[in-house]
């Protein structure tokens, strides 16, 4: 054996690599295809830089089958799938044949092109080859139909056990549990591999009880297999077992590599922890484990869940150029993740490349973090750019944005978009769906979705019940609840939040009192809805006495619930002991001041007023400035009380002037009792008669077609005059006017609305 064949054989790291380099172009030998073909192997196992690896490869004067095929699996295995079809072009036109070894590299770098490829191949003749068909199974397998996956190996004549594993694998991969298992139990010899499918298969699928199972039954098991039990863990959210598998497994003294820390710190991630990221951290340092870019990424998202953003932010600065989508990603979590949607953008506009895990990250974060319209902003910009195809991550985002401003217009746009490109939703996208409808005024729709489902979750059912709530349909709620058992679905907290709250909003004391004495164990959110149930039936001394009775402490909630019941029983004895207890609570609540001012005002106690606008004055509390928003041309029209700034401005006023003059004709006169009494009475009517709902009322009547639903957003309750107003104005215009405020939907139509004058 020669010098350099021995060097050869002892290279195990990328210096070892460069020497042997070196004494190869010495040796002039660097243009022989043999050394040429061994170099480019070796840099595939070391994962050596991609200019290195081509400056290599275009040494070899005459680049033979062997210096190609080495190459074609070098960017193979970096995952570069247009180079490896451009290398193979190139290969053609050298004039070099491949053999079948080339086929199998490039059916998976082909994608969905494959079928076109599988009958190229049989026309060649290489069908038979075991490599290829596998590679054509894998194929079909990865993209569908599976059926077809299934013909290749019911065809092969002889199988061997990789076959069954792609096979397996591809019933996992389209989600098929039972005939994955009926293979499994044919199987005439299971390798580690075909044990650890059957595990990442059931951790797939949320069954981590039988991927446990399956994976205490290995006969042997590699890291792989461990790292596939882990990683299921960390992807489901059991953190506690993910760690205490980890343990198992350093004391079987299993070497742990990339992916296993990668898995584990995963978990640490999702459980917030700061001492065992810490405690993780250390075993890090004492093991030497080498800190690659995916094991110095899982721990920057690490730190940035444990609230250590500035850890974070240096592990992103220090791996510069090593970073990679993933790492970007995270990062922009991160900011997303404490309210930084500037930084957050910033990151996003300066990716080199993004991906669909790129744009979720950041239009999720913009919805999570209230700004809807910037998310729904950042979708046309998504799917104008071409740069990632929208995945149902991403629709559930943008639909739950959509909900959230109420944008029915842009929701059935986002809808459309959905058909158009026929993307399958999960429940989690059908709840979507059902929460967008609901929160837009459409709970014909919602229905219709929630009917439509095949499966539902809690969550559907919940969704659904909350969208009757408000808009108090308490015999549909409740309703709900009894069909949800009969399916054999737990009511949860949330459930019984929102029957009692959809019993509230009806006025149904008898239907809620059921529903709260089945809670087992009801919470302070459920009384807090049992006292707003009584208040709204006029037993406020029963509310009182709920409270005094309540085993733990009330929450802000519950005396909110009790001072709104007092403003509308105009009950002051009570509102000043749920205002006082509120000031404690929340002491920068404004709506609370508001409240207990208003009730005030009502009975003419005008020093009392005075004194509570002095108290607010005192702890630096300001009123939250109100407005109510309604959608038009895809665009979503803001207005804030007296506004001017609408580009329609004079036409909206003068719509208002016309529904105004109509009205006091018809017995109008503006409510003000609740206004400062120190304004002239046309001020004060002027005020009132300026509020945000009725700017965006007019601008709605002057844009929309006669005898079409308006709908309004208000971020505040409406207040009696503004609701006494559209009652007129819906019977007067012969319109149907939906207002969503901050407690509930109010329906008016004819002259009268569904909160039957209680909100």
């Amino acid at each position: 054996m020669s010098p350099l064949s021995n060097i050869a054989l002892k290279v195990s790291n990328l210096n070892h690599l460069r020497q042997l380099h070196a004494q190869i172009i010495q040796n002039s030998l660097d243009h022989h295809n043999y050394w040429a073909a061994l170099l480019i192997t070796h840099c595939t196992r070391l994962h050596a830089p991609p200019t290195y690896t081509t400056l290599i490869f275009n040494s070899a004067d005459h680049p033979n089958v062997f210096v190609f095929t080495n190459m074609l699996k070098f960017y193979s295995k970096l995952g570069s799938h247009n180079e490896v079809i451009t290398l193979f072009h190139q290969m053609q036109n050298y004039g070099v044949v491949p053999d079948a070894f080339v086929y199998p590299i490039l059916i998976k770098s082909a994608g969905k092109s494959y079928v076109i490829l599988h009958g190229h191949l049989l026309k060649l003749g290489h069908g038979c080859d075991p490599y290829v068909r596998n590679a054509i199974m894998g194929g079909y397998s990865k993209y569908g139909p599976v059926q077809d996956a299934r013909k290749v190996f019911d065809e092969m004549d002889e199988r061997t056990v990789a076959d069954w594993n792609s096979m397996i694998s591809g019933y996992w991969n389209w989600g098929n549990e039972v005939e994955a298992r009926r293979l499994f139990d044919l199987m005439p010899g299971r390798n580690v591999i075909t044990w650890t499918a059957m595990v990442t298969g059931y951790s797939k699928v949320k069954d981590l009880e039988s991927a446990r199972r399956y994976f205490n039954e290995m006969p042997e098991k590699s890291v792989v297999s461990w790292n596939a039990m882990l990683s299921g863990y960390a992807q489901n959210g059991f953190a506690e077992e993910a760690v205490e598998l980890f343990n198992d497994m350093m004391n079987v003294r299993v070497q742990p590599d990339e992916t296993t820390w990668v898995a584990v710190i995963s978990s640490c991630s999702s459980r917030g922890d700061p001492c065992l990221a810490e405690s993780l951290v250390k075993m890090l340092d004492n093991k030497g484990i080498p800190m690659n870019c995916f094991v110095k990424t899982a721990l920057l998202d690490m730190y940035a869940k444990c609230g250590r953003f500035e850890t974070a932010s240096k592990i992103f600065n220090d791996l510069g150029s090593r970073r990679n989508s993933v790492t970007w990603n995270a990062m922009i979590s991160a900011h997303t993740r404490v309210g930084d949607l500037t930084s957050a953008r910033e990151l996003f506009d300066s990716m080199p490349e993004k991906n669909v895990v790129s744009w979720n990250s950041l239009i999720s974060g913009y919805t999570q973090n209230g700004q809807s319209a910037m998310a729904i902003d950042l979708f046309k910009e998504m799917v104008k750019s071409n740069d990632s195809k929208p995945d149902e991550v991403t629709m559930v985002s943008v639909i739950s944005a959509c909900g959230h401003l109420g944008a029915l217009e842009l929701g059935n746009w986002v809808v459309n978009f959905i058909n158009r490109n026929q993307m399958k939703l999960s429940i989690s996208g059908y709840n979507s769906l059902i929460f967008m409808y609901s929160k837009c005024g459409s709970m014909i729709d919602a229905k219709r979705i929630f009917q439509e489902m095949e499966t539902r979750d809690v969550i559907s059912y919940n969704t659904l019940i909350t969208g009757f709530a408000a808009y108090g349909h308490g015999i549909e709620a409740v309703q709900q609840i009894r069909r949800m058992k009969e399916e054999g679905l737990e009511p949860d907290r949330i459930t019984y939040m929102g029957v009692l709250t959809a019993c509230s909003h009806a006025g149904l004391l008898e239907e809620g009192e059921k529903v709260f004495e089945s809670i087992k164990h009801p919470d302070t959110d459920h009384y807090a809805c049992m006292v707003d149930l009584l208040g709204r039936v006029g037993k406020l001394d029963e509310a009182k006495m709920l409270i005094e009775r309540m085993p733990m402490r009330p929450h802000a909630g519950v005396y909110g619930s009790l001072l709104s019941a007092s403003r509308v029983h105009k009950r002051v004895d009570l509102g000043e002991l749920a205002a006082k207890k509120l000031f404690e609570l929340e002491p920068e609540n404004s709506g609370n001041y508001v409240l207990l001012s208003n009730i005030y005002a009502s009975k003419g106690r005008w020093e009392d007023v005075e004194r509570v606008r002095e108290a607010m004055r005192k702890v630096g509390v300001r009123k939250t400035t109100g407005w109510s928003w309604v959608e038009y041309g895809g665009k979503m029209h803001k207005f804030i009380v007296g506004d001017r700034t609408h580009e329609r401005s004079d036409d909206i006023y003068r719509i208002l002037a016309e529904v105004r003059n109509k009205m006091t004709i018809g017995g109008y006169i503006a409510d003000n009792s609740c206004v400062l009494r120190d304004i002239e009475e046309e001020e004060k009517e002027e005020m009132v008669g300026t509020h945000s709902e009725k700017l965006a009322i007019a601008f709605a009547l002057l844009v929309s077609e006669a005898g079409t639903v308006i709908r309004v957003v208000k971020n505040l309750r409406v207040c009696w005059d503004c609701h006494m107003a559209i009652k007129i104005i819906t019977k007067m215009e012969g319109r149907e006017i939906i207002v969503r405020d901050n407690n509930r939907f109010h329906c008016f139509k004819n002259g009268l609305c569904s909160c039957n004058d209680y909100w």
